[in-house]
């Protein structure tokens, strides 16, 4: 197949590359750096496009990952936008973490112009990414989906239809949900154990094999116990802009958040100590355990 993926970030530059190695694909992509690109066309084969138009044309897939809902509509929309190159039968994969309001508004545009559409966040991290082993929660018309699986099925673990356009990314808004609750009562466990003098080693070694085991747990504890946050993992301005779409959707679904209210606030004082990039386990940082 013909594919394009545009957005080299963490995220994107190697999903992108498993199209190509493991998939096979023709690919091409597209990054507003150039030289991202470039570097990606290096490393890996293909083509790098200098638009989104130019990238989309002649593909039957086109994959994109950028960072929130109006970086979406900038590669998407407009003379240079991925919709004036896609060719009608196409599909276009979103695996931006946006609004469950962008993705609905993506599918009729996308349906206007004869062309398929899958919102299809991903959750598994930059180590997911690179080992080809991420979730992908996906919404969308079930034809759309099963004509991009096989692509998507390249750096998945597991790829799921949950449903109508839109539920893909309300997914992931439940998944950015628990791990902040999950982060934050594991921030508190270790903050309490250290205070108690205990071996935080020993307590793990024993807890995470019990009903408080949980991935953070299992991967996020050394770096806790060390209050190391830095150069790996998911940023914090990252969490704080997903749990941003998180509350917003409650307001206008209903839902009460007040756990997660309370979180994006940790983390904005986490930000205040100069940690926006650090890891979203930084929550410790707060806790005055150094």
């Amino acid at each position: 197949m013909r594919v394009a993926f545009l957005g080299l970030g963490v995220m994107g530059y190697p999903m992108a590359g498993h199209l190509l190695k493991k998939g096979g694909h023709d690919v091409t992509v597209y990054n507003r750096s150039a030289a991202k690109a470039a570097q990606w066309v290096k490393e890996f084969g293909g083509r790098s496009a200098a638009t989104p138009r130019e990238a989309a044309e002649g593909c039957d897939l086109v994959a994109m990952c950028v960072g929130n809902d109006n970086d979406v509509r900038s590669v998407v929309y407009g003379d240079d936008g991925v919709l004036a190159g896609l060719k009608r039968g196409a599909v276009l994969v979103d695996h931006t973490t946006a609004s469950a309001i962008l993705a609905r508004e993506l599918h009729e545009k996308c349906r206007e112009k004869g062309v398929g559409f899958v919102d299809a966040p991903v959750s598994g991290g930059q180590a997911g990414a690179v080992n080809g082993q991420l979730g992908i929660m996906c919404g969308g018309e079930s034809a759309d989906f099963d004509r991009a699986k096989s692509v998507l099925d390249i750096y998945a673990k597991s790829c799921v239809l949950i449903g109508e356009p839109g539920a893909g990314q309300l997914t992931k808004m439940m998944n950015q949900i628990a791990i902040a609750g999950l982060l934050q009562g594991l921030s508190e466990a270790i903050a309490f154990g250290k205070h108690s003098g205990l071996d935080i080693e020993k307590v793990i070694s024993v807890i995470s094999k019990g009903a408080a085991q949980s991935w953070q747990m299992e991967n996020r504890w050394k770096a806790m116990d060390e209050m190391k946050f830095d150069g790996f993992g998911f940023a914090v301005e990252w969490m704080r802009k997903d749990l941003g779409i998180c509350l917003e959707e409650a307001k206008r679904n209903g839902a009460r958040l007040p756990v997660t209210a309370i979180i994006d606030q940790f983390y904005s004082q986490v930000e205040g100590r100069g940690g926006r990039r650090w890891d979203t386990c930084s929550l410790m940082h707060i806790l005055g355990t150094d």
